[in-house]
């Protein structure tokens, strides 16, 4: 079994520049048209300029962007885990159980709920050392996002393609999500668990006190996180391309706000502490200062001992296609027009 990562994902932002140059080109392809059209006809044009392709320049570009594209893709370097190692960690095992649902894009925390939610997640991960770390998204129904794991590395990239579509079925089943957790964790472990619930609260499907009282049963802590705000706010949704709100059978702004007294209550069955979240701050030294009086039990985990770089690949391939835009002239051969590699 392989694992594939980019050991620096951020600089795959840069790969943004290469739709930014492709409209740039466009335009100016445009833009040479143009200025042709005004010194006369296009086809006395083409008779007067035979060596002139009007094919060549784009495939030209396309293979400076293609390069371009795996240059970025190979200083963000690229590896394979390829060996596994047990190896054994004092630590506990905890589970975020992150809501999805359509009210968690509401902006009352910047900038919306579900990703301050993630930025939390990602800088609850940097904070853990030697613990197990597994990601449930649920809205309707819950999903196993990442199985319990201590690749930190692997657990960022899960969490960063978590949108309001993983889930199917919308909705806000908190006790379904505290309930697949529960069934989650290593079996028999001894290790010390806790779940993280992030939600705004909005409760519809099941009954989430009940699963958290469950959770204790089985020596496992609860603790809530409250996205929102309690007065509340709208949901923003696209429509025809532009930003509206959701709205009700009888077209009102649907307004979601915090349901604290349900995370309250649900952290207090689960033996465990709710924080509210605010545009200030999300609350984690509450939560972590409370992870870190667990007992820390040794714990026996699989992991990738050893991640070989693959950038040499794509900065080879980059370097190929270089060489072939270089080689390939704008202009047509006279000895090889017969040749129908490109026609104009």
């Amino acid at each position: 079994m392989e694992i594939f990562r980019f050991a620096h994902i951020e600089y795959l932002w840069g790969l943004l520049i290469i739709p930014f140059l492709t409209l740039l080109f466009i335009w100016s392809r445009y833009s040479r048209k143009r200025a042709l059209r005004r010194f006369g006809n296009e086809q006395v044009i083409k008779e007067l300029m035979p060596f002139v392709s009007a094919n060549r320049p784009v495939f030209k570009f396309f293979l400076l962007m293609l390069a371009l594209g795996l240059f970025i893709a190979g200083v963000a370097r690229p590896q394979f885990g390829s060996k596994l190692k047990k190896i054994k960690r004092e630590g506990i095992e905890l589970i975020i159980a992150l809501d999805v649902s359509n009210s968690m894009m509401a902006e009352d925390i910047q900038p919306n709920r579900l990703e301050r939610a993630k930025r939390a997640i990602s800088r609850l991960v940097d904070r853990l050392k030697d613990d197990k770390i597994g990601l449930i998204v649920f809205a309707g129904e819950a999903y196993i996002q990442l199985p319990l794991t201590s690749d930190y590395n692997s657990a960022k990239l899960f969490l960063e393609s978590v949108n309001t579509q993983v889930v199917p079925r919308q909705g806000t089943a908190i006790g379904a999500a505290v309930n697949m957790a529960i069934r989650s964790f290593t079996p028999d472990a001894d290790a010390s668990k806790a779940i993280v619930i992030i939600t705004d609260g909005e409760n519809h499907e099941d009954d989430p006190v009940a699963a958290a009282q469950e959770a204790v049963n089985n020596g496992i802590v609860v603790h809530t996180i409250g996205m929102g705000l309690p007065q509340g706010s709208p949901i923003p949704v696209m429509s025809d391309g532009q930003t509206d709100y959701m709205r009700d059978n009888d077209g009102n702004v649907v307004v979601t706000k915090l349901d604290e007294e349900m995370l309250e209550k649900i952290a207090t069955a689960g033996n465990g502490i709710y924080v509210r979240a605010n545009n200030a701050q999300i609350g984690l030294n509450a939560l972590f200062d409370e992870i870190n009086k667990m007992n820390k039990e040794e714990m026996e985990t699989v992991v990738f001992s050893e991640y070989e770089d693959q950038f040499q690949y794509f900065f080879g391939a980059g370097l190929l296609l270089l060489l072939l835009e270089f080689i390939i002239l704008e202009r047509k051969n006279r000895y090889l027009m017969r040749v129908k590699l490109f026609s104009s």
